[in-house]
């Protein structure tokens, strides 16, 4: 969607006005189509409409990370308590995405993390099993040491890893 200048003669007179338009695709090729008319407005106006698009662009994004970059897609849920706390998981997601992304543009790594997202997420978690002659088992979750990269990654970013991780055991069981 974009603000378009349009025009029009009324009484012998030229005048313009704005509008917002879509661009889509059809087998003849790209068309536009006007969405809304907005009328006339001054400088201040415009820069209103244009401060609403950008942050209309920016939620755009938000949803494409969502679908793309996390995985996460939409659920329909029939209670309005399970709507709204699959909202929040969206907005904590999208939080800690942003989040990630100032700390990339802080470290000279650029301001788009889906890179160092990929390359960190390589990064495994493995559960250690051993059986004691008494019969029962220790268990150890444990993170595996990362690659020279992964390593220089984390160190711009300020990031440490654990060397091990709780273990609650319920995923031993659902093995």
């Amino acid at each position: 969607m974009f603000i378009r200048q349009c025009y029009r003669r009324k009484n012998g007179k030229r005048h313009a006005y704005w509008a917002l338009a879509e661009s889509y695709r059809t087998s003849r090729g790209p068309r536009q189509r006007i969405v809304s008319y907005l009328g006339e407005m001054d400088a201040h106006g415009r820069l209103g409409i244009r401060q609403a698009y950008i942050q209309l662009t920016e939620a755009e994004a938000a949803f494409r990370i969502h679908k793309s970059d996390l995985k996460i897609r939409p659920v329909w849920h029939q209670k309005t308590e399970r709507v709204q706390a699959h909202i929040l998981v969206y907005f904590l997601a999208y939080v800690l995405w942003k989040t990630l992304a100032q700390m990339c543009k802080a470290a000279a790594l650029g301001d788009e993390p889906r890179r160092v997202f990929e390359e960190l997420a390589k990064i495994k978690a493995v559960d250690v099993v051993l059986p004691i002659r008494s019969g029962g088992r220790i268990r150890r979750r444990c993170v595996c040491q990362p690659t020279e990269h992964q390593a220089i990654l984390l160190q711009r970013l300020g990031l440490s890893l654990p060397k091990n991780l709780p273990f609650d055991g319920k995923f031993l069981k659902a093995m």
